[in-house]
């Protein structure tokens, strides 16, 4: 099978390099177009959250794919948000010598005893046409470049490479190291291997102590694993299992 091969667009400014793919995508492009930006003037992260990145500092892009019909809606589209968030932290470990695990459902952490700090995150939107998926847009956000001094202001817990190296690191290096892993998770997926065992395991949520915080309010207990469409499954001091689908995981102290 063909390696997924890429066409690179960057732009100084956008709004958000998820609208740019999004809009491309309605318009015909390509499986393989990458949007990437300097700034994004608004920048999304989940549950309509701001993602916020100083110009000129972090890696900012998103892909295009688009999958065949028999794979539309099976494996599950979260496969190939598994496989981005993968191909992120293999690309920071190599370019940075920084290691990186992710926590549920889609974020790049630093791990720091019984912390983690947010180093980066991926946003997955899906176009979807009758019964059959059309396109997915997977956005990746890393802080790369960004000082230490400015993290305060993106949140609470965010993290830098440069912060945590104290070195900087070429942009386009990890975008190339990026794109490596997810062509060749990408040809893997479309041979039939999913990535959901390699992400479970590269999980730092799981086994902790939680609270997971969704709509319907908050839940303690523990990060027992994730299912095969990666919900989170969490068990609560009354021995009940839930499976969460949305939601927000912090450690529980």
């Amino acid at each position: 099978m063909d390696r997924l091969s890429f066409t690179r667009i960057h732009l100084p400014s956008t709004t958000s390099t998820n609208d740019v793919a999004r809009d491309l995508a309605a318009r015909g492009a390509p499986e393989g177009t990458v949007v990437t930006a300097e700034y994004q003037t608004a920048g999304r992260g989940r549950l309509g959250r701001r993602w916020l990145a100083p110009p000129g500092t972090s890696l900012l892009c998103s892909l295009l794919f688009r999958p065949p019909p028999g794979l539309a809606l099976l494996p599950h589209p979260t496969d190939l948000t598994m496989l981005c968030a993968l191909a992120a932290a293999d690309a920071v470990e190599k370019a940075a010598g920084l290691p990186v695990s992710l926590k549920w459902p889609n974020d790049l952490v630093v791990v720091r005893g019984e912390s983690w700090r947010k180093l980066g995150g991926l946003l997955a939107e899906t176009g979807i046409s009758g019964d059959r998926v059309e396109f997915v847009v997977v956005g990746v956000g890393i802080n790369v470049n960004v000082p230490a001094e400015s993290l305060p202001d993106l949140a609470p817990d965010a993290t830098s490479i440069l912060a945590e190296t104290g070195r900087e690191t070429d942009r386009d290096s990890l975008l190339e190291q990026f794109l490596d892993g997810v062509a060749s998770r990408h040809a893997r997926w479309r041979a039939g291997e999913r990535p959901w065992a390699e992400w479970a395991a590269r999980l730092a949520t799981l086994g902790r102590a939680v609270r997971v915080v969704t709509a319907e309010g908050e839940q303690r207990g523990v990060a027992e694993g994730v299912d095969d469409e990666g919900s989170l499954l969490m068990r609560t001091p009354d021995g009940a299992l839930h499976r969460i689908r949305v939601g927000d995981v912090l450690l529980a102290h």
